[in-house]
Order: C-alpha cells, then structure tokens, then sequence
C-alpha cells in the first residue's frame, strides 16, 4: 500500500485522502486541473479542465457533447465526455456499486464501454449486442458492482467516436491495500488524434490502404541493402514482397502523417508535467487509448519496473522500455534519484511521430527529448515466411497438399472457415496442459477465402519477441513472457475444448475479418456456461491486433503454469500462435474484437455467446 498516494493526475502533494476530506461529498462534481501543461499552470486556463469524479461519494453524471479542441495553435471538433478530452478520471473502490447517469447531446447515438471491466451482460455498453445505444438527448443510466481493483479505462462504442476524443481513466483502489508501497501517482492516458473526419480517414484507406504511409522504401534504400547484403539478395527480397503484394513498411495503417500523438490530452509541444521529487517512489498508471497506435514507452535514464498488467497484479519486473498496444493499460514504478527532468517517451512503432510528458522537481524545467529511431521493416521471418517458399504462400503458387509438416487439419478449408478447430470435451484428455506454450504450427495452403491476402507458412508463438522495431539497441523490453500473476488461481483446470480463430484480412482492401469472415456476416460463436474454454488466435495477416474479450478475463498462456497472468487485452504479432484460457461464467452475448479501431469499423469483430442450459442458441455457430 503507497505510503502517501497522491491523486492521481494533480501535479501538486495532495494525498487522497485529504482531497476527500477537504472537499467531501462535491468530489464527484469539483474541477481539478490534471491534463494542464505546467507551462500554462501560471495563467488562467483556456479550455475546461478535466474532472476527478468519485464513484464512492455518490452517482456520477457524465454528458456526451461536441466540443472545440485547440492543438498546437491548430483547431478541431471533439466528441467530449464533460467537454475534455481525455474525458473524467473516475475513481471507485473495490466494493462499491457503480452508478453512472450517461446524458447525450450528440445528433447521432453514442455508448460508454468499461474497458476490462466485469459488470452484467446489459451494463457492457455495446450497440447491437448488448443495448440499443443512447439515443440523442437520451440519458442511460448504468449501474454495476465493482469487483475488482486497478487501471482500466471507459470509451465509446459508436461507430468512430473513440477516435474524436470519447474516452477516459477509470481507477479502481483494491479493498485489500497494494502490494507495492509508492510516494505518488499519475494516470499517463496516451492517444492519437487526428483533425481530418475519423469517416475519412477509414474512406481513403478503404481506397487506398498505403494513404498514410509516406515512409516506404526509396531507390536509396535498395543501394544501401545492396551495399550491405548484395544484390542477389535484395532483388530476392523485393520480388518476394511484390509477389505477396505486401510492403515491410506498413507497419501502422495510419501515422504520424495525419496523427498528433498526445500524453495526457496534451500534445509534445504543450507537454504535460508531474512533479516528483529525488528520492520518491512514483506510480505511473500507463492507459493507450489510442485509436489506431501501438506506442513504444520509455523513460530515458530511468528504469520501470512494472507491478500492474490489464489492472491485476504481476511479479515486479524492471525494463527500460515496453511496447503497449492499444487499450492495454502497465502500471510501473520509477524512482527518480537526480535533481533534473526526465521525459516520459512514447514513440509511435512507425517512428512516424511520439507523444511526449515529463516528471520534474520543479516547473519549467525542460528535459532532452530522444531523437526518434529510424523507422522498422517487416522480415520474412516476421512474416512467417521461409525465403523460398515465399511466393508459394502469397499465391504465386500455391504449396502442393504433400508439402512436409502439413496436417490435414492445417489444409482443410470449409466455406471459409478453418474445419476441425474446435475439439469437444471427449478430447479433453489430448489437450494441452494449462498455463503451457502453443509449438510452432505448420499453416498449410489453406487462404480463408477472398477475404484473406496471405497465410504465413508457419506460425508460432512469439510472446518472447519484444516486437519490431525493438531489442537491438541494448534496452531491456518487457515481453509477454515476463509477465506472471503475484498469486496463483485458485482454480486451474485444463480447458473442456479448444476453438481456433484465424485473423485475416485483405491489405489492398483494407477488408478486415476473423477466419475470412467479416463481422456482418458472421454468426455467434456458442460457448456453454461454465465451459473452460482454449482459445487459441493465429495472426495471418502482417499488423499487429490487439484484441479484446468482453466480460471476461483472458489468461495468457505463457510458461507460467496456475500464475499465468489476467488481461482483457492481447496483442497478436504478424505470423503468432497465442493461446489464451477463459472460462464462460457470465451468461449473454459478448463483444470479440481488434482494438484497431479501424479493424473492428471494417470487420474483425465476432460475438462470443455464452449460452445458459436450455437457452435456444438460435443461428449461431458451435465452434
């Protein structure tokens, strides 16, 4: 437990406990000023300032309203949650019940979603699944019991809302105390924001999915490889990602070409500051709700050493940098020991731009920003790919059925669909150990119809790969395979039966989807309730996709036996096998998706149903 925590976005010691008693029950409504930079702290604010709302003091009210935003001299038009963007912080206790009073002022439908947060299936907060959506003028009121402690975060589930400004913090303080003791802390929310029209933006990738990528490779960068790799190998290489029609610089669909990247709703040019002092232990609660970024997170001259993943507990681990993907949320402790300013650093995985913040002793100090790395390509092996078989999988030719290594499970295509991927409960003898790592797989020609470009030729886990882009400059990164629960399950059964689920899509279509199906087009997934569940997710595709489970918790599988660690959110690298555990015990339907925005808006997104017995499961489909 921290031994002075200090509210969670003021840059002045203010513990909790005495901002409770000098303000009492007015906390939920009062206006702090946590997102302001400290170089306009001196004069009166030009803008509203974000709130702290206390879910203990009593119901909270939250309206949903467009709003001017000012970035870096440059004006736009948000989707605001209390006129701010990021919107409140909301802080509740372990124990409490959630009351939430929802008002919108849009001409168009909106949403709030709990990000990884447990509540009853029609409190989730999901158009079309869940609820109707809350009408314009329209107020909702959402009311759910907190069970559980840590950082997540709230955002809407309308259309691309997100993406204009319409997410926030949510805290949650454990009934039990925290397990690390710290001086103070900050809530850190990263983002992209962009002033063109979020449709827009979706329309011009749908025509042209490279719109943002203005960082391809040059006639300079063929001499150069041929200089250091020779030309017989560099044409190899060309010809091979022609042939997959494919490009190893498309490692984010959109960049800083459009996007300004922000910590704390603050641009790098306004810069958001935290005071610490030498000396103090500092908890930083990192939040992405980034629509379409993976942002790389480092505090030059200062170690993290993680404590918090998905809001639970893990096994302290030090590293100097990690890559979280969007809507993940790592919880870290720093320790500053100098009298000087340190920069908080989040580089976009394109090196296209950053968000930028500091921690200082003092206002007005100014720390040196790092020079951006120069931008990461895509590999064959990155791909999943062997050198000479390349072009037989991006379907210059296809690989003959006798190919070694590949099992028939692995070549079987049924109208788009993988066959075999689920195994009932009289396999469950054959399954693998829970808490154990998936092998590398051998894929087969299968290609999940149109609606995939391209299949890696094996695939494997990777949750020991910091990602590219990271690990060759002598910097420890956090991977997935550090991550370990502080405490054992209490329960650790091997799973009833496993479900496989490919993620594909089609990069010259900007068409995304789940096993070549997009989401209008795809039936529920059925499970049964109280069904163990392996879930088991191939990326055939090459970006990134974080994706998240609704209602749920997720374990990762990944070496660590029953201290396999909780999240809400997974992120499967180009060419990954990740093996995931659940267990269905909330009955109703369930949001699966890609938290690429743009991904979920264009067809990565399936509903996972958990059936209650003699609940008539209706067109679905019993994978």
């Amino acid at each position: 437990m921290s031994t002075s925590p200090i509210h969670p976005f003021e840059a002045r010691a203010l513990s909790r406990r005495g901002f409770l008693s000098h303000v009492g029950a007015v906390a939920a409504v009062a206006e702090l000023d946590p997102l302001l930079p400290a170089s306009l702290r001196r004069a009166a604010p030009t803008r509203p300032l974000p709130q702290v709302l206390d879910g203990s003091a009593g119901p909270i009210e939250l309206t949903i309203a467009e709003t001017d935003l000012e970035l870096g001299g440059r004006a736009g038009r948000a989707v605001a949650v209390n006129g701010t963007v990021p919107g409140p912080l909301l802080r509740f206790r372990e124990g409490d019940e959630a009351v939430i009073h929802v008002t919108n002022r849009l001409d168009e439908d909106t949403s709030i979603h709990w990000h990884g947060i447990l509540v009853p299936n029609e409190m989730d907060g999901v158009p079309g699944v869940t609820f109707p959506g809350i009408s314009p003028g329209e107020t909702f009121t959402y009311r759910f019991p907190i069970r559980q402690y840590g950082t997540y975060w709230y955002h809407s589930h309308s259309g691309l809302q997100e993406q204009s400004g319409h997410y926030g913090a949510l805290l949650i303080d454990p009934a039990a105390g925290e397990p690390a003791e710290y001086d103070r802390e900050y809530v850190v929310v990263l983002s992209d924001w962009t002033f063109e029209n979020p449709r827009r933006v979706l329309d011009r990738l749908k025509k042209h999915p490279d719109y943002y990528n203005f960082r391809k490779r040059t006639v300079f960068d063929f001499f150069r490889d041929v200089a250091a790799n020779g030309l017989g190998a560099t044409v190899r290489d060309r010809l091979e990602w022609g042939a997959m029609r494919m490009d190893p610089t498309d490692i984010s669909d959109i960049t800083g070409a459009t996007y300004t990247y922000l910590l704390n709703g603050q641009s790098p040019d306004d810069r958001w500051t935290g005071l610490v002092q030498p000396g103090e232990r500092v908890r930083l609660r990192f939040i992405n709700a980034s629509a379409a970024s993976l942002l790389d997170v480092r505090i030059p001259g200062l170690p993290m050493t993680v404590m918090q993943v998905s809001g639970q507990h893990v096994r302290p681990v030090t590293v100097d940098e990690l890559r979280i993907a969007i809507a993940e949320t790592y919880d870290v402790i720093v320790g500053p020991a100098e009298d000087r300013a340190y920069v908080i650093f989040a580089e976009a995985m394109d090196r296209s731009g950053f968000a930028a913040g500091m921690l200082a002793p003092r206002e007005g100090m100014e720390p040196r920003i790092p020079v951006r790395r120069e931008r990461p390509l895509l590999t064959m092996a990155d791909m999943g790919m062997d050198h000479d078989m390349a072009a037989m999988a991006s379907g210059a030719g296809a690989m003959p059925p006798e190919a070694p290594g590949v099992g028939r499970e692995a070549m079987a295509v049924v109208a788009g669909e993988h066959a075999g991927h689920a195994m009932g409960a009289a396999e469950g003898a054959a399954l693998r150990a829970p808490g154990t790592l998936p092998e590398e797989v051998m894929h087969g020609p299968d290609t999940h119809g149109k609606a995939n470009q391209a299949v890696p030729m094996s695939t494997k886990s990777r949750l020991a790969e910091p990602g590219v882009g990271l690990g060759d400059d002598g910097r420890t990164v956090l991977t997935y395979a550090d991550l370990e629960a502080l405490d054992q399950k209490p329960e650790f059964r091997a799973p009833d039966r496993e479900i496989e689920l490919h993620l594909t899509g089609n990069m010259e279509r900007f068409q995304w989807s789940i096993d070549g199906v997009k989401s209008a087009d795809a039936p529920p997934i059925h499970v049964t309730l109280g069904e163990r569940i392996r879930l088991i997710l191939v990326n055939d595709t090459m970006m990134n996709h974080p994706m998240h489970l609704h209602g749920m918790w997720m374990e990762l599988e990944n070496g660590k036996g029953a201290n396999v660690p909780l999240v809400h959110t997974v992120n499967v690298k180009p060419a990954e096998r990740v093996s995931l555990l659940f267990t269905a015990d909330a009955p109703g339907p369930w949001a699966f998706h890609c938290h690429v925005l743009y991904h979920m808006e264009a067809g990565m997104f399936r509903v996972i149903h958990v059936m209650d017995m003699g609940e008539d499961a209706g067109h679905g489909e019993r994978r």
